[in-house]
């Protein structure tokens, strides 16, 4: 027997009731429906909580994102301006190897490349003010061109360098081997060229330059070099003899003591030996001469000091 349910109805005066009988399997029915749309209203609620949560992340995310990119556009642009400052150093340098080879008349080596190649003219300056969501791709390309461009020109500024240093360092080390100083402090008693002996009373050459002073005054190497002869020379006595390079040698008699023996390397200034009186000489002097490739030289054209 199926089981029913009355309900009591009032009326609208309150004066009466009415009696509402629903079967029970209705009833349940009904607030089984119920429960099942607030089920439904549940999950609803709850998928769109969590759908506005992950919106949100994501949208803190993106945000992220975006701040990212533009700190990293802010980089290129920033890398852009790194890079014409060193295109504009890179040419001061050039700029100021080619004012060395100026003052010092030092040609460029004919099989070395201009700065940015043969006939390469300077690259113009990035724009570093482009709009970056516009023409992010034009700049980049552009940065990746001319930072193989800059990595070519300082190839080419980096042999300039060289080749001028090595000019210059072949230069100094002639320089450092060409008698340029007074060997001895003193008197000139007898220039290089044609003289009446003291010996003979006859016309001769003279291939030296004679300075006098007491003896044991220093003497002193005129350029760097080295000792090729350390001894007894005929008419000079006690001579030492400095083979400085480049075809120059420089020799010193009549000493009374030498200070240096063969083999031994000095510089400009050492002293070498000591002023003496020995050889044919009239009195303690220093026989100075210079001879170049073999041939003597007038050594007063060697001395700056």
């Amino acid at each position: 027997m199926r089981k029913k349910i009355s309900l009591v109805v009032l009326t609208n005066s309150g004066s009466s009731a009415r009696h509402l009988t629903i079967p029970a399997a209705v009833l349940r029915f009904i607030v089984l429906g119920c429960l099942v749309a607030v089920g439904f209203l549940a999950y609803d609620y709850y998928y769109l909580k969590s759908a506005a949560n992950l919106l949100q992340n994501k949208e803190t995310m993106i945000s992220s994102q975006l701040d990212e990119i533009v700190r990293q556009r802010k980089q290129i642009q920033e890398f852009a301006e790194e890079i014409d400052s060193l295109k504009s150093k890179l040419v001061d340098l050039n700029d100021f190897e080619k004012k060395i080879r100026i003052i010092a008349n030092i040609e460029k080596p004919e099989d070395q490349d201009n700065l940015f190649g043969v006939g390469g003219s300077i690259p113009e300056d990035l724009d570093t003010q482009l709009p970056l969501r516009e023409k992010h791709n034009s700049l980049m390309r552009d940065m990746h061109n001319q930072v193989d461009q800059l990595q070519a020109a300082t190839d080419n500024q980096d042999d300039g360098f060289n080749s001028l240093y090595k000019y210059l360092k072949s230069r100094q080390n002639l320089l450092a081997c060409t008698p340029a100083i007074r060997p001895a402090h003193g008197w000139t008693t007898s220039r290089f060229g044609y003289r009446t002996s003291p010996f003979t009373g006859r016309r001769e050459f003279h291939r030296g330059f004679d300075i006098a002073n007491r003896e044991g005054t220093p003497v002193v190497a005129t350029a760097d070099g080295h000792v090729t002869f350390a001894g007894s020379k005929g008419l000079l006595g006690k001579a030492i003899v400095v083979n400085h390079g480049h075809g120059m040698v420089t020799r010193y008699g009549h000493c009374m003591k030498l200070l240096k023996k063969r083999g031994d390397a000095v510089k400009r200034g050492d002293t070498i030996a000591l002023i003496g009186n020995t050889g044919r000489s009239t009195g303690p002097h220093l026989h100075y001469e210079i001879h170049l490739n073999g041939i003597p030289v007038n050594p007063e054209k060697y001395i700056l000091n």
